[in-house]
């Protein structure tokens, strides 16, 4: 059970890091975020939603309890970081875009390692 427990941390860890350090420049609607975003093709106001929405989604996964928020919040930061990865292939970047596949691996890590924690607690 510590293995898991200390699996989960580390992913977690890491999907609060890639995920909440990736928002700031967002809510921030900084300069290289717009960029980014013209170079993709999706207007600026989206900046700080998107921000917005990963920092709660982040928030969701660390703080305890409330399992169907972090269902939600799971899915939330799945699907941004599937656009994100579909948005850097399509537009040629595809280095970008297989990179992304670290993001999906803990993000992953951090969901199954939940799931088998909380089954181990509900036994």
């Amino acid at each position: 059970m510590r293995k898991l427990i200390v699996t989960y941390w580390i992913c977690t860890g890491l999907v609060a890091l890639l995920m909440g350090l990736g928002s700031l420049p967002n809510i921030l609607s900084s300069a290289d975020s717009i960029a980014l975003f013209q170079q993709l093709g999706y207007p600026a106001y989206l900046l700080p939603f998107l921000g917005v929405a990963k920092l709660l989604g982040v928030i969701a996964i660390i703080l305890p309890g409330f399992p169907r928020i972090k269902e939600w919040a799971y899915a939330g930061l799945t699907f941004d970081l599937a656009g994100a990865t579909f948005s850097f292939i399509a537009i040629g970047t595809a280095a970008e875009g297989i990179f992304m596949i670290l993001g999906f691996l803990v993000i992953a890590g951090s969901y199954v390692t939940y799931h088998k924690i909380r089954k181990v607690k509900m036994a």
